[in-house]
């Protein structure tokens, strides 16, 4: 059959394929990330059926890298950085080294080379930030202490590997793996040259690019285009990465990564993050497609004991240390295990330097093989370990006056007593201040919140606290909907709130709900559901601002 131009063919069916397997790992709750690796696996060419064009998907990663690593640098904050440098910067370097010289071990049992097993070492050493910044964002812990704490882990692990992306060519000829002759002389200049180049590099983009960024970005922001903004977020990503690899020989992702960092000190950042979100989404699930087809199923087979021991590295390996480096630098037990879980799993830097490792001919294809099926089992371990934390955490909410009804991780959850109450679920800012302004008016009110801190918080303001995701029926079922007067959907995911609504709906046909909703769609969406009431912020703006002219116009009427 004829399946297209090798390009759209390779790209429907990566995008395809991604979006029904990470649909099943969602359903699963497991990273979408592994749907996209499986994907891969399956459009690869050592399985059966339709197999894409390992070129052209591989050419598409590129893209996907740049704009992974523009979004790292986005994200770089050098005064969140400092806020934790005391954990972060000591940790995150002790615990790479530790690991990376114990891949190194590893491989060098398996027989490889000492080039080898320093690429080994280096790839096993990195946590993916795209993973752990999800599961941060998925539980509400990005802007917490211990929250920023991994970030900032993360922030140092992704510099060193960056240093390493520059470092690993003089590697290659260090080991005499690129086929030319070795002299001390020889490493030492290109060394020299490839470092001189980085400095220049990063010289040019401290000193012209943090200038003309933000005078580019600030002009095109008033043309009041949107469209054009988002053209030039991209073109600043694609471009600077692309001027940095032909002008100074520097890897698309270090070039790419400086230009985000320099753009996130522009009051512009958050924008520039907003409006390249989706293209960054999809080259990223490209980018994993990608890396996915070049994993040969049979290393299972063929490796077993070294993907084994590869595991036992990046899981319990990586994590025990880890912990034992945030207690030993005396912080909290919590904290400590945030980092550890965290660091257990190994995504988009380690398949760069895996890639990059076989390109000068360092580490062997059965190692990136080994590494990436690391990664697949590592990323589906790594949110059943997210989730554990969060419920062993909310054991931990201290119980106010008023009942509590909390979610241990193996026990029942308790029932809320409260009766003709109004139950609100998430105390974000807006939780916050619906069920404070609910409990000054005297009516009992009851929140469901699965962030410790701020289930934490509600419990401190003396009200009655279900420790828990509001999606999950057993938590719904303890919070008496049978007997509240009010529901009040506080959160900004659309689809969850959904979900609730639909199983409040099943408990109680009459009781009023009223949801929050960012978009007309959203709107829609609640509504179909059965939500009697929804309020959407900018509209609320809009009409507080009418209500205002027209009041201001009364008045001037009366005086006159």
């Amino acid at each position: 059959m004829e399946q297209g131009p090798p390009l759209i063919a390779t790209i429907v069916g990566g995008i395809v394929l991604a979006f029904i397997l990470a649909a099943i790992a969602n359903r699963l709750r497991i990273s979408p990330i592994v749907g996209y690796l499986l994907a891969g696996v399956v459009l690869g060419p050592f399985t059966p059926g339709f197999v894409a064009d390992a070129g052209l998907a591989g050419q598409l990663a590129e893209i996907g890298v740049i704009l992974l690593m523009f979004g790292v640098g986005l994200h770089f904050s050098v005064k969140d950085l400092l806020s934790v440098r005391a954990v972060a910067v000591p940790g995150a370097i002790l615990a790479t080294g530790i690991a990376a010289v114990t891949g190194w071990a590893l491989a060098r049992l398996a027989g490889w080379d000492n080039g080898a097993g320093v690429v080994f070492g280096l790839a096993l050493s990195v946590a993916s930030t795209v993973v752990v910044m999800r599961a941060l964002a998925e539980h509400h812990l990005l802007d917490t202490d211990r929250g920023r704490v991994a970030v900032g882990w993360l922030i140092v692990e992704d510099l060193l590997m960056v240093f390493a992306l520059v470092l690993l060519p003089a590697l290659a000829n260090l080991t005499g793996a690129s086929g030319e002759p070795v002299t001390l002389h020889g490493v030492a200049v290109t060394v020299g040259l490839a470092l001189g180049k980085v400095v220049v590099f990063i010289v040019v983009m401290l000193v012209a690019g943090r200038r003309l960024i933000p005078l580019l970005l600030h002009y095109v922001a008033h043309s009041g285009s949107r469209e054009l903004f988002r053209l030039a977020v991209l073109a600043i990503a694609l471009g600077i990465a692309y001027g940095a690899a032909i002008l100074f020989d520097v890897s698309f992702a270090l070039g790419a990564f400086v230009a985000g960092m320099v753009l996130a000190e522009s009051p512009l950042s958050q924008q520039a993050a907003q409006e390249s979100l989706p293209l960054r989404d999809a080259f990223a699930v490209l980018f994993f497609v990608s890396v996915g087809m070049l994993v040969d199923p049979a290393v299972l087979t063929t490796q077993p004991w070294l993907v084994l021991g590869t595991v036992v590295l990046i899981i319990p390996g990586k994590a025990v240390m880890a912990w034992i480096i945030v207690r030993a630098l005396r912080r909290s037990n919590t904290t400590a295990l945030t980092v550890a879980i965290s660091r257990s799993q190994i995504g988009e830097f380690s398949f760069i330097l895996a890639g990059l490792g076989i390109s000068l001919g360092l580490l062997p294809t059965e190692g990136r093989d080994v590494i990436l099926a690391g990664s697949i089992l590592s990323i589906i371990v790594n949110p059943l370990l997210f989730n554990w934390l969060m419920q062993r955490k909310a054991q931990t909410v201290a119980k106010p006056v008023t009942p509590v009804a909390e979610a241990p991780a193996h026990a029942t959850l308790v029932p809320t007593t409260l009766s003709d109450h109004a139950v609100v679920v998430g105390y974000g800012r807006v939780g916050r201040l619906a069920a404070a302004a609910l409990h000054e008016r005297g009516m009992p009110v009851l929140v469901i919140e699965d962030n410790d801190e701020l289930a934490a918080a509600a419990a401190a303001a003396g009200l009655a606290v279900l420790v828990g995701n509001s999606a999950r029926s057993d938590v719904i079922e303890a919070a008496n909907l049978e007997g509240a007067l009010w529901l009040l959907l506080a959160i900004p995911n659309a689809f969850e709130a959904g979900q609730v609504v639909v199983q409040a709906r099943a408990i109680n046909a009459n009781l009023p709900i009223v949801a929050r909703a960012h978009s007309d769609a959203e709107v829609a969406h609640l509504k179909g559901l059965g939500a009697d009431h929804t309020i959407m912020g900018e509209r609320e703006i809009a009409l507080g601002m009418v209500d205002y002219v027209e009041a201001a116009r009364l008045a001037a009427g009366t005086s006159d």
